[in-house]
């Protein structure tokens, strides 16, 4: 179809959340059979504009020309009958229905007019789509994150919408599973369908979009062609400025060892693991979701039961079986999913960064504000949140600043140990360096770091040795620099299985 050809312009769109100024007469123009990546930092008002364009908010003001004829977008079934369909980025997958049921529910009568058998049969079709081939009667909750997410791209484009908005799809994905969603997308534009996508991988833009729009300080930008720029120009649109260094300078010295882990075993690990953890160390766990990083975390801190071997912490062996075991011994843990066990979203931030620490400021047994206020503010500045949202629910932050108040409240308990699942899932660039800054400087200090990631660059820009993974085993160990881009991507999607030790 002609991309010259404009579905949808917008201008002069604001919105306001009291004195906020969440969105300041940004404008926007969508091109039938396009893909429009939206990006820019937690807060500057992507979301926000692409919220109102689902019908979620309503605008200030401005205006919004579908197919050259203006339309109030102000509510979800408005939007959908505009033709506007959303993939959300917190998945609204139905976990008791089958896949089946999930695929056609709100679609008026579907499972009661046209029947069990023809819900089996269209649905299936629609799985295929996006890759999944699954019995359409299973049900939602005993798929894995992965193909729910898939499940729910297949639900929104099953609409036949004619823009479809996706928000940060492959926030929770591994690579293979990101690859199926850009064929999605490149497969929606080649039918002639509009595509929004919002993304803080800066890798996707390059890879499905042909144009990009920045999004800073609630304002817009012009949108640009993706040929025209590189990743160096994209950040600095974002930002409003050169981030000259994402990862700070590695750990030049690192002292002894602080734990060792023998013959561990835990579900999820195809095989029993043994490593060393060292005084000050960032070890990375790489691999793809599936592979065994989150289960070997989960294990060590008493998420899920361990199966069998030792952990040494210091010269005691210890015996953790929940994360509160795991905390009395020095070892805390943070989870990749923040909204369902990181934070708790409707209290304050100060709150919810003081929660794992309670006995400090209760002496006696009587809350004390004062040590409260005292602690919340000390740790709110060791991860570069602003004190003044100290007072905020959490559940109003950004993403980047949930990330941060999920990660500062374990600090409140003083671990040894820091063990961080995905610590920067759906953060902006922004807030990666800082968190990048932060976890660096507490390994500068002392504390021990064990993270889990799927993103390659943050493991091999943050950790000072790797360890990688595929299908619950460990294929190699890096230290200092020995690990490339081409050796971590040949050890997480096709190694040998065969573990080996790096030199």
């Amino acid at each position: 179809m002609d991309q010259e050809v404009v579905r949808l312009d917008a201008r002069g769109v604001s919105k306001a959340f009291g004195q906020v100024v969440a969105l300041e007469s940004a404008d926007f123009d969508l091109r039938a059979g396009e893909v429009m990546a939206l990006v820019g930092e937690n807060g500057a008002g992507k979301s926000t504009f692409v919220k109102i364009l689902c019908g979620i908010h309503r605008k200030d003001s401005g205006r919004i020309v579908l197919d050259g004829r203006e339309v109030s977008l102000g509510t979800t079934a408005r939007a959908e009958r505009a033709g506007i369909a959303v993939v959300q980025q917190e998945l609204s997958v139905v976990p008791t229905l089958s896949l089946a049921e999930n695929l056609f529910l709100g679609q008026p009568g579907a499972r009661f007019v046209m029947g069990r058998k023809w819900l089996r049969r269209h649905a299936k079709l629609e799985l295929e789509k996006v890759g999944l081939d699954i019995d359409p009667e299973v049900l939602a909750g005993n798929l894995p994150l992965a193909e729910r997410q898939m499940l729910e791209i297949a639900r929104v484009i099953s609409r036949n919408a004619k823009i479809v908005v996706f928000d940060e799809p492959t926030a929770a994905l591994s690579d293979d599973d990101i690859q199926r969603v850009h064929e999605v997308v490149k497969q929606l534009a080649a039918d002639g369908r509009s595509v929004a996508y919002v993304t803080h991988r800066l890798g996707e833009v390059f890879e499905i979009a042909d144009r990009v729009t920045v999004f800073r300080d609630g304002l817009s930008q012009a949108p640009v062609a993706v040929e025209s720029l590189d990743t160096d120009e994209l950040i600095t649109r974002m930002l409003g400025r050169q981030l000259n260094q994402m990862f700070p300078p590695k750990a030049k010295t690192i002292a002894g060892p602080i734990m060792k882990v023998d013959e561990f075993e835990t579900a999820g690990l195809a095989e029993s693991l043994s490593f060393e953890l060292r005084k000050g160390e960032i070890l990375g766990l790489a691999g793809a979701l599936g592979s065994g990083t989150s289960s070997l975390l989960r294990g060590l801190s008493g998420t899920q039961a361990p199966l069998g071997g030792r952990v040494t912490i210091g010269a005691e062996e210890t015996d953790i079986h929940s994360p509160a075991d795991a905390l009395a011994v020095g070892m805390a843990y943070c989870s990749d999913d923040r909204k369902f066990d990181g934070f708790f979203g409707i209290r304050r931030v100060t709150e919810n960064l003081t929660a794992p620490a309670l006995r400090r400021i209760m002496p006696g047994g009587f809350l004390s504000r004062r040590r409260e206020r005292q602690l919340a503010s000390s740790l709110a500045a060791m991860v570069s949140v602003d004190q003044s949202r100290l007072r905020h629910r959490v559940n109003t932050l950004s993403g980047g600043n949930q990330q941060k108040v999920t990660l500062g409240k374990w600090l409140g308990s003083e671990p040894k140990i820091l063990l961080i699942n995905e610590p920067t899932r759906g953060v902006d660039v922004g807030a990666r360096a800082e968190i990048y800054r932060t976890l660096r400087s507490l390994a500068d200090e002392g504390l021990t770091v064990v993270f889990a990631s799927s993103d390659m660059n943050e493991v091999l820009g943050l950790s000072d040795s790797i360890i990688s993974f595929f299908r619950g085993r460990v294929v190699n160990r890096y230290g200092g620099e020995e690990a490339t881009p081409e050796l971590l991507t040949r050890d997480i999607s096709n190694p040998t299985l065969e573990a080996g030790v790096a030199p």
